[in-house]
């Protein structure tokens, strides 16, 4: 099996990750960076296209032809696209429910298209270094990207010439990076996530390998770009102030117009470089030499004024932290661990606020293990976590992913859920389900069931997976037989239960409740089932939902009406001689009026007159309440007869 490697596609840089020897470790290029910035350049129409560091250098002299954070337009509609978000340095366009494009020398290029060029770097690179071909992969996203973000990423991935095994929440990717996974004791994590074009926070619950996600709230429109904007927007007045270019407006000719794309591209390369020097300095030089023939610039930017130029922006990552505790209906100390992720979460000021929003105490490492989990933390308040490369840490857990895929780590589990439910076929043809939908793994649900024939001797057990009412429109997983004592109908009873296990395997349990004697199969994955698989299951079980649930209604009807059926002509064969004609007349006319409606069967769709049933089933209980009386007072009669009460 080929290995799978994992991809931290981000916005402003992306990374390949691999496990080797058990060891994760971020892939180099072969000048021996770790980081691809998200960036590709488009010489010509003919030209292939420039990635990652070259075509940011690039960047600053062909702005129109050099995409960068494309991450924030894949899988959006041109009506989410905001009128800021169209001001970038390339042309982006998009209207109502079509797609945002990218017009480049006479061609619309998708943001997905754009994302498969930084994809297909990272393969080589990871080809070059591990020195086999590269064709698996485990892409992040944010915990917040919807289906629509995450099936054009996927879909990007699928362009690269990459099967992507798992779209993985880039949170619960730190997760496995800062090695939560070696907690032996339930924690709640709070991840932090806060990259160059979203931000999302995240709380998740760990025990013993298992990740589950409680509560995630973010916006896939915020990130460090937008503190990046902030600064230009503060150098562009100031260099107006000095009297330098107005940069605000578009020049009305196409040569002037290039050339202020030319000197703000240079401004917002000036901005971002300043900003992230600004997280261990306490001040920048901006350098602009010549940014016309007759103008350069500089400014020096201190931490203070980008602190106060950007902290409305970082604050508005609170409201979604406060959310995503409301929804996981937490306190912020109850938390063990607030971990941060992204480049962004370097900014001192960030780290301040998220301190004073959570309450966190300093992270602690104690004989070489981690202090987590204890109640020396839950009465301080959560540790703020920084151990791990901000940048590096969601590739390093897409690549452990990765891993566990491939089966080279066994003691780990990303909680899973059942992509559809899990059930067995019942008398009639019915689904009966044990497990819904969307119910978190591992996990274990049971049923009992009994017989519907007099003296059946076994019971078939038929596995079912889908959404649809009738056994027969879902898949089956597997068929087996129980044996138990001959009995009467409804005598026997035997327990089924369901176990999902970690691995998404399904075992399934049969036992006769009676004598103990169980019978127990390994199905195959109740989990790995195509994404298309599901969606069309899923989307059948809407289409035929009306019909499915009146086919469930009929049967249901019919297999009642046909019992009260059986035993009324069975109790009047029994005791014809002792009921009175007329009566006799009334019960069968009314039993023929049962037969009758479950005549209007339709032999296709096998649903008949559902309202006619009803009736002449409720009408038949009511004629047949005497009968029952009697034969009851008859049982009695006999039962005190045996015992000699009465003579």
């Amino acid at each position: 099996m080929s290995r799978i490697v994992g991809i931290d596609l981000g916005t402003t840089n992306s990374l390949v990750a691999a496990v080797d020897g058990g060891i994760p470790f971020v892939i180099a290029d072969v000048e021996g960076q770790r980081l691809t910035p998200s960036v590709v350049h488009f010489p010509s129409a003919s030209a292939m296209p420039v990635i990652g560091r070259a075509a940011n250098r690039v960047r600053v002299v062909s702005p129109a032809e050099t995409i960068y954070s494309v991450k924030r337009f894949i899988g959006r509609r041109g009506a989410d696209i905001a009128a800021e978000e169209m001001l970038m340095t390339y042309p982006v366009k998009g209207q109502g429910n079509g797609p945002v494009t990218i017009e480049l020398h006479g061609r619309a290029f998708t943001p997905e298209e754009i994302s498969a060029e930084v994809l297909k770097k990272l393969k080589a690179d990871a080809e070059a270094a591990l020195g086999e071909p590269v064709t698996r992969a485990v892409i992040t996203v944010p915990a917040y990207f919807n289906d629509a973000q995450r099936s054009a990423t996927k879909r990007a991935g699928e362009l690269a010439g990459l099967t992507v095994e798992r779209i993985l929440n880039e949170p619960t990717a730190a997760a496995l990076a800062y090695g939560l996974d070696r907690l032996s004791e339930r924690a709640k994590v709070a991840v932090y996530d806060l990259g160059g074009g979203t931000f999302d926070l995240s709380i998740l619950e760990l025990h013993e390998g298992v990740f589950q996600v409680l509560a995630t709230n973010g916006n896939t429109r915020l990130g460090g770009d937008d503190l990046d904007k902030r600064v230009v927007e503060f150098l562009i007045a100031k260099i107006k102030e000095v009297g330098g270019p107005d940069l605000t407006e578009s020049d009305k000719t196409e040569t002037a117009n290039a050339g202020r794309m030319v000197m703000l591209s240079r401004i917002r390369e000036a901005a971002e470089a300043a900003k992230i020097y600004l997280s261990t300095e306490e001040a920048a030089e901006i350098t602009l030499p010549f940014l016309t023939p007759a103008f350069s610039f500089s400014h020096r930017l201190t931490r203070s004024e980008l602190e106060t130029l950007t902290r409305d922006i970082v604050e508005r990552t609170r409201a979604h932290c406060l959310r995503a505790l409301a929804d996981a209906k937490m306190e912020s100390s109850q938390l063990d661990q607030v971990i941060l992720v992204g480049g962004q979460t370097r900014m001192p000021l960030l780290r301040r606020l998220v301190t004073e929003w959570f309450g966190c105490v300093e992270f602690e490492e104690v004989r070489g293990g981690l202090r987590l989990g204890t109640e020396y933390h839950r009465a301080k308040g959560p540790a703020l976590n920084t151990s791990q490369n901000p940048d590096e840490a969601v590739a390093l857990g897409a690549a452990i992913q990765a891993a566990i895929l491939s089966g080279d780590f066994k003691n780990l589990l990303l909680l899973d859920v059942t992509p559809l439910s899990l059930g067995l076929e019942t008398f009639g043809g019915l689904m009966n389900v044990i497990i819904p939908r969307n119910s978190t793994i591992p996990t274990k649900a049971g049923e009992a069931f009994t017989t519907a024939v007099d003296q059946q001797k076994d019971m078939l057990i038929h596995v079912l997976q889908g959404e649809r009412e009738r056994a027969r429109d879902n898949w089956s997983l597997g068929k087996f037989t129980i044996e138990f004592e001959r009995a009467a109908r409804g005598v026997p009873r035997v327990g089924v239960q369901f176990e999902i296990d970690a691995n998404g395997i399904l075992h399934v349990l049969a036992r006769d409740i009676k004598t103990g004697k169980q019978t127990v199969v390994q199905m195959k994955s109740a989990v790995d089932v195509a994404d298309a698989e599901v969606q069309r299951m899923v989307e059948e079980s809407v289409e035929h939902a009306f019909e499915d649930l009146a086919s469930r209604r009929w049967i249901e009807a019919s297999l009642r009406a046909r019992e009260a059926s059986v035993a009324t002509r069975k109790a009047l064969e029994d005791w014809a001689k002792e009921l009175e004609s007329d009566y006799r007349a009334k019960i069968e006319a009314a039993v023929v009026a049962v037969e009758s409606a479950l005549a209007t069967e339709d032999s296709t769709k096998q649903i008949g007159d559902l309202n006619r049933l009803k009736a002449a089933t409720v009408e038949l209980d009511e004629v047949t309440k005497p009968l029952a009386e009697f034969i009851m007072d008859k049982a009695m009669e006999t039962m005190l007869r045996q015992r000699g009460a009465i003579s």
